[in-house]
């Protein structure tokens, strides 16, 4: 029987069998904290992509250091190799970054061999990912969508216009303002959270039955659809 703990600890050159142990062991890793990534996030920028790429980077991240291996030159080679290549990809969100670190450190523990450091700090992550996303320090009220419109600046109109966001919204909160028409007219910018059982198509509905409302835009996000 195959004692996992002791594949190839103390040669400098990996086998084919632990090769493999450690590319399926950093991607059922990294497929952890990517569903853990996946069931907390709340935000109007999910991205497949990100998802796709924190799995893809600790299996990379376990091949190239199973490469260097102990030696110097290899790790220098690397070193150079890799500063050819010029990274420009933007977070959006500094946790982004957190997670993209956390898939990179398993992918790396298992490439040296560490593997229990890698599966306790792979699940002690998530757990702990969890546990924030119900904690006080989770963000308790979210949008899930953003929308746009243009008014007239009179108080019946901002009067409807109020009622209806009250009726259909459970959250609402106003993010850009700005006049239009020399200001007899105002063009707004929600980010909204419908209440339960509200349909999308009711609430556009709901909102041109004001007369002197134009430019109807909803944007609704959900998790598995990406921007």
């Amino acid at each position: 029987m195959l004692d996992i703990l002791k594949l190839q600890l103390h040669s400098g050159n990996a086998t084919p069998i632990s090769v493999i142990y450690a590319v399926l062991l950093s991607f059922v890793l990294s497929t952890l904290i990517a569903i853990t990534y996946e069931k907390t996030f709340r935000g109007l920028s999910y991205s497949r992509n990100f998802v796709q790429a924190l799995i893809l980077s600790s299996v990379v991240a376990a091949t190239v250091m199973q490469a260097i291996g102990d030696s110097l030159a290899r790790g220098l080679g690397m070193l150079g190799a890799l500063a050819i290549v010029r990274f420009r990809t933007n977070f959006r969100d500094p946790r982004d970054i957190i997670f993209m670190f956390a898939s990179l450190a398993a992918g790396i523990s298992v490439g040296v061999k560490g593997y229990t450091i890698a599966a306790g700090g792979a699940i002690g992550f998530c757990v702990i990912a969890v546990i924030l996303y119900f904690s006080p320090f989770g963000q308790t009220s979210y949008f899930d969508g953003m929308l746009r419109f243009n008014l007239e600046n009179i108080p019946s109109s901002k009067n409807m216009l109020e009622k209806v966001l009250h009726d259909y919204c459970k959250i609402f909160a106003l993010i850009t303002l700005r006049d239009m028409a020399q200001g007899n007219r105002l063009d707004y910018a929600y980010h909204i959270k419908l209440k339960r059982g509200k349909r999308n198509d009711d609430f556009i509905t709901a909102l041109k039955k004001i007369e002197t409302i134009n430019g109807v835009h909803l944007l609704m996000q959900e998790k598995t659809v990406e921007l």
